[in-house]
């Protein structure tokens, strides 16, 4: 067992990974994020890792669906989950004397669903209207499309949603699930965390009891969905060329993103490049794009700017929306101020300023126990140790102006950029 500050690790001999942190609080929150998502599915099996995240609620060897509604929600608890193109969560909120009840479910869920049709084909029908709900949402299907655009042909450019057609596919049997889950849930994947007023020796005892039996590196036998492979290494991504791509949505406003692939975690600019798209289109309202698009010109409601890194790759994106004949003006304004950014280095003052900024930003943030828990074990996950926010704020601390001109080259240049719009 290692120690970091109130942060203690433990491996499991089958290679579950757990974490916990001690922080004073009457609420614990404790879950299992596995390394498996979208970018591991085939094309036949689009939507795999997201019917799952949905249909392990629906049944397991020793729940039906109500009794795994009832178990958590019924204390006063809550219980959740979301899937990504890389990762898959499982986890919930409780107090600290349900903490075993708690975990016992969630290993559960996760290692023995059974996927009971009559209850798996009525969650089909939510994750249809799901996706209906996402195609009513413009601003929120222009990123599935924009990823789709800049990784074309590869795992990551597939919706985390998957699509009808292959979502009924899916759901024909409880085996083609469950199959996957063999292959893919494998011990060396997943990371089981904890966070709250809690014994860390305590937690890893409960863990190893729900999760030591975890197989490693399983790889199935029979096939029965047919198009299974054994076990998969995930593809690399290739540069792309830029694109500018138009959709037609009917929509009342034109809806545009522009961006570029950018660092993946762990790199030596991915925290730089943190700090210079808080700069350009962060959740401030002094962000340089939302002076320029809204406050000075009131030509958008809403303009913000995105770094999504990834475990190899990654993407920065810039969104807004605007009336039609707005479109031009607004384009050149967010291309003025990216090759401001390139052409004009930030100075020390300015970059002191960011960086107070942010600093502020990260301490208001980690009030937010839910996702200081997530971000914790991500960063297991993928690095084996998970830093404090003031620790890793003081990582970004150390950005040189260097750091910045480079990273504003790479990815900024507004002749590198895509565009994708919906007219």
């Amino acid at each position: 067992m290692q120690e970091n500050s109130e942060t203690f690790y433990h491996n499991l001999p089958n290679g579950v990974r757990l974490v916990v942190r001690r922080i004073d609080s009457p609420v614990v929150y404790v879950g299992v994020m596995v390394g498996v998502g979208t970018r591991d599915e085939l094309p036949t099996e689009n939507g795999m890792a997201h019917y799952i995240e949905h249909c392990v609620f629906k049944g397991t060897e020793r729940h039906t669906a109500r009794q795994i509604i009832n178990s958590i929600e019924g204390i006063g608890g809550e219980i959740n989950a979301y899937t990504t193109k890389e990762e898959t969560t499982f986890y919930a909120a409780t107090l600290p004397e349900h903490l075993r009840r708690t975990l016992r479910l969630l290993a559960e869920m996760v290692l023995r669903p059974t996927f009971p049709k009559h209850e798996t084909d009525k969650e089909l029908g939510v994750i249809f209207d799901e996706i209906e709900s996402y195609n009513d949402s413009p601003s929120e299907l222009i990123y599935d499309d924009f990823e789709g655009m800049l990784f074309d042909g590869h795992p990551l450019a597939m919706p985390i949603l998957g699509t009808k057609k292959t979502l009924r596919n899916i759901g024909s049997s409880s085996a083609y699930p469950q199959q996957w889950m063999r292959l893919h849930y494998r011990a060396e994947r997943m990371v089981v965390f904890c966070q709250g007023s809690i014994a860390p020796e305590r937690f890893f005892r409960l863990a190893e009891r729900e999760f030591g039996g975890v197989g490693v590196g399983e790889n199935p036998s029979c096939n029965p969905a047919g198009n299974l492979r054994e076990t998969r290494d995930r593809p690399a991504t290739a540069p792309r060329n830029r694109q500018h791509i138009s959709y037609k949505r009917h929509t009342h406003q034109v809806h545009a993103m522009l961006g570029n692939i950018a660092y993946p975690l762990g790199h030596e600019l991915q925290l730089p490049f943190y700090l210079l798209n808080n700069i350009i289109g962060g959740g401030s309202l002094n962000s340089r794009l939302n002076l320029r698009l809204r406050e000075s010109r009131g030509l958008v409601y809403t303009v913000e700017s995105t770094y999504t890194p990834l475990s190899d790759t990654g993407y920065w994106c810039t969104y807004f929306a605007c009336e039609p004949e707005h479109f031009d003006e607004c384009l050149r304004l967010c291309n003025e101020e990216l090759e401001k950014l390139c052409s004009h280095p930030l100075s020390e003052q300015q970059v002191s300023k960011a960086l107070r900024q942010l600093r502020g930003q990260m301490a208001i943030g980690s009030l937010n126990q839910e996702n200081n828990a997530l971000a914790m074990a991500k960063s297991v996950l993928y690095f084996g140790h998970a830093p404090t926010w003031a620790e890793t704020f003081e990582q970004i601390a150390q950005t040189t102006t260097s750091q910045l001109i480079k990273a504003s080259e790479e990815i900024l240049t507004p002749c590198h950029l895509s565009i994708l719009t919906y007219k």
